[in-house]
């Protein structure tokens, strides 16, 4: 047993995690990364989709396998609606080994150190500084840190430990990497309805050579499904299922999307960031951007926090403060996404898919459409369009008095 003192020290070394280890050792502070795994960026559970905002932040162009200017999204019945336009990129794909490995290799280049293979067995953060023992290959170790990070992802285990809650919604996704699928360049697909992604939707997105076909959904909608079962009705039973003849799967992921930013992701000397936080984006399920966004928010804070030693709960609350406007938009995103999609019944899907595809209503969504700002763009449609307005006044829609 030995023990050596960090001013922080992060549990997970996913991109949000080695975000967090990058920035904060280019500020001066000595930073231990914690991973369980015995590589980074394996395994990984996304779809892989960084918005152009936060590849810039990152700089990491050379792990993009393909950019996507807009989606193709199918109703039930077949109606299509084109999100997007050819010349603007909407988001990138990524490999995600490569992805993460280049913001982990960043954090190292700026001071950060690495510990594959260690993963926290206990944890006391009451006093005035956290002490943690690490499982570090099967052998323990006794640390200290200033500041303890969680970003361990959807099962956190510094969110368990510490009883800091849990994230609002889960949802869980399955998705399989297949080759010789039948799609556009450039352009995602997004299939709806009952029989293939129940309150939610599936996808098809060009992956560089390959495509990932997924789904996502709320175990309460599955009606005793598993998300693999939708995967295998789509390619194979859908009113789709021509555009995966020629499929051939080489590779499969699945895992848990925490939607929903937990109450008080912070306590004693010690916060929550990304997933472990229930960052994901209750639209998309996205986590890399909300993650990597909230570690730019509480940067600056954060920083001064540590080399003041000013990290109690009460400290870290206020560091945190920002994050309660995500949280808001979090809350009324999800509240679109059911006014639009969870909530509604195939022939309700295929009726609002319709009133979508009407010129008027595509022009709005394409003039206001932000994969990063879904509220503004669902609040242009209810007020431009009668009937979305009139549906969500029956429906006293909480959003039109907020």
């Amino acid at each position: 047993m030995s023990e050596q003192h960090w001013d922080v020290v992060i549990v997970g070394a996913g991109p949000v995690g080695s975000f967090a280890a990058w920035k904060l050792s280019e500020k001066g502070h000595k930073v231990l990364l914690l991973e369980e795994h015995s590589e980074i960026g394996r395994p990984f559970q996304c779809a892989g989709l960084v918005t152009p905002k936060v590849m810039e932040m990152v700089g990491l162009h050379d792990s993009v396998l393909s950019d996507v200017f807009g989606a193709r999204i199918h109703s039930p019945s077949g109606v299509i609606v084109p999100v997007g336009t050819a010349d603007e990129i909407k988001t990138h794909v990524v490999c995600r080994k490569l992805f993460d490995q280049g913001i982990t290799r960043l954090s190292l280049s700026a001071g950060a150190q690495l510990w594959l293979l260690s993963q926290p067995v206990s944890c006391d953060n009451e006093g005035d500084i956290v002490s943690l023992t690490i499982n570090r290959n099967g052998v323990f170790q006794k640390i200290t840190t200033s500041l303890l990070i969680g970003a361990d992802g959807a099962h956190s285990w510094v969110r368990r430990t510490l009883k800091l809650g849990n994230p609002k919604e889960w949802m869980f996704g399955f998705q399989v990497e297949v080759t010789g699928y039948e799609g556009t360049n450039g352009w995602l697909e997004m299939f709806t309805g009952q029989s293939v992604a129940p309150g939610l939707f599936a996808w098809a997105i060009p992956n560089g050579m390959t495509h990932r076909i997924g789904v996502w959904s709320k175990t309460k909608d599955l009606d005793g499904r598993s998300c693999e079962q939708l995967i295998e009705y789509l390619m194979n039973e859908s009113r789709w299922k021509d555009r995966f003849t020629n499929c051939r799967e080489t590779a499969r992921h699945c895992g848990p999307i925490p939607a929903g930013m937990i109450k008080r992701p912070w306590a004693n000397r010690t916060i929550l960031i990304g997933d472990a936080a229930g960052l994901a984006k209750p639209t998309t399920g996205g986590g890399i951007g909300p993650g990597i966004c909230q570690v730019h928010t509480i940067l600056e804070g954060l920083s001064k926090a540590i080399s003041d030693n000013k990290l109690s709960t009460r400290d870290l609350r206020r560091i945190q403060k920002p994050m309660e406007k995500v949280r808001k938009d979090q809350e009324r995103s999800r509240a679109l996404r059911d006014f639009f999609v969870s909530k509604r019944s195939d022939a309700e899907l295929d009726k609002n898919f319709t009133l979508f595809s009407r010129p008027e209503v595509l022009e709005l969504i394409n003039g206001q459409g932000d994969i990063e700002k879904p509220v503004a763009l669902g609040m242009a449609l209810i007020r431009e369009v009668p009937e979305f307005r009139m549906l969500a006044l029956k429906a006293g829609f909480a959003l039109l008095r907020g």
